[in-house]
């Protein structure tokens, strides 16, 4: 029995060819196809600039820099998230402060936000959790209304809409993944993007060590240039293969979406059927890429999630946990940003779970999954299965 992966990325020929010219080219670190990606992506999202750097989370960490986050800043960031976006405030010496999420969506929400807000808070961070559009404009509104950068965490949310535009165009600021879980993938490396022009310039020095002169203007030169570095940078620069790679897959993201909202729309279909389990959906106000299609175990289910975890990988295939709560981390153990529960948070942690979704999936690979969930609706509470032995690459 063939292994069914959670996730796997979009790659061809075309690629390939992509990056090969880069090397042929000599010209393999940050440089003119960067650029290139840069503007492209961009003009996509409904943004003046883009500034690729290493990750989303070099991305994210720039974000707070150039909003202007100090040390001893309160940022309100959701516990339900991957870790990086908790991670990135420390970076900048500011404290993590966790909200809770609506319940449907997974995401913050202004009343959320609203509810930890402090005097010390000087920014917040918005989710597009999995793909899911966060609803921006009450969030917009609380931060103007008190003066608040407000910064997008769109890791997942490349092809996902917010009342009719691309996610990320009503922040301060947006962070972007190309990690292989998403879908436009450049094996690492993300994007930060905005309409803040000094911003955009700021974040191309710090991702560079801060230099004042760029690495394409001092190699194009013929004389020696003579750079200065104003002040702490970092190196969080892209490489021209992974842009060219990027190039590649962002002429593919429409494509990429149609398919993933149709296996979507096939998984709603068949999940409506079956008692105790909640699939994700799209919100009124946008539509999801389904970079993660989540589904919680409600108690009516004959089984919980770790049991239907179990049974799923007996069948041969690899769902996942739904997204981690970051405040139960060793690393935030005893954090004083707690400073509310999070029953949302941790409801959905602890009962949610990522089924397999990728543009190849085929009909039959759909089929064994939505086949092995009706199985195991209908299942009595006692049954357990014996997964199989993992094989092949988990995409993870």
């Amino acid at each position: 029995m063939s292994r069914i992966s959670v996730m796997r990325p979009w790659l061809g020929v075309e690629e390939a060819e992509a990056v090969s010219e880069v090397i042929t080219s000599g010209w393999v670190a940050q440089g003119p196809r960067t650029v290139e990606f840069e503007r492209a992506f961009a003009a996509a999202h409904g943004v003046s600039h883009g500034v690729a750097t290493s990750s989303c989370t070099t991305a994210l960490h720039l974000a707070l820099v150039v909003a202007g986050v100090k040390p001893g800043d309160d940022v309100v960031v959701p516990s339900f998230s991957f870790i990086a976006t908790a991670n990135a405030v420390t970076y900048v010496g500011a404290r993590p402060v966790f909200a809770d999420v609506d319940p449907v969506t997974g995401n913050v929400s202004a009343t959320t936000l609203a509810d930890v807000l402090t005097d010390q808070t000087t920014a917040v961070i918005a989710v597009d959790q999995g793909g899911m559009p966060v609803d921006l404009a009450p969030i917009r509104e609380l931060c103007d209304a008190r003066s608040l950068a407000l910064v997008e965490d769109a890791a997942c949310g490349a092809g996902s809409t917010y009342q009719g535009s691309p996610v990320g165009v009503g922040a301060d600021v947006t962070a972007w993944s190309f990690h292989p879980r998403k879908l436009l993938t450049t094996g690492e490396g993300g994007m930060l993007t905005t309409d803040n022009p000094e911003w955009a310039d700021r974040a191309r020095r710090l991702r560079e060590h801060s230099m004042d002169v760029s690495a394409a203007d001092r190699h194009a030169s013929v004389l020696p240039v003579q750079e200065g570095y104003p002040e702490i940078g970092f190196n969080y620069r892209m490489t021209d293969m992974q842009a060219a790679m990027g190039l590649v897959q962002l002429g593919k993201l429409g494509e990429m979406v149609r398919r993933r909202r149709a296996l979507a729309a096939d998984y709603r279909a068949v999940l409506s059927t079956l008692s105790g389990l909640r699939c994700v959906t799209d919100p009124d106000y946008g539509t999801s890429n389904y970079q993660s299609f989540w589904v919680e175990v409600l108690p009516e289910f004959p089984m919980n999630r770790e049991e239907l975890l179990e049974w799923l990988a007996a069948d041969g295939i690899s769902a996942r946990r739904g997204i981690m709560a970051a405040h139960r981390q060793g690393a935030y153990a005893d954090h004083p940003g707690l400073v509310q529960p999070l029953p949302a948070t941790e409801r959905l942690t602890d009962n949610t779970l990522i089924l397999p979704v990728f543009h190849q999936m085929t009909e039959d690979e759909h089929r064994r999954v939505t086949t092995s969930l009706r199985s195991a609706a209908e299942a009595p509470r006692t049954a357990r299965k014996v997964p199989v032995p993992a094989g092949g690459e988990d995409r993870d």
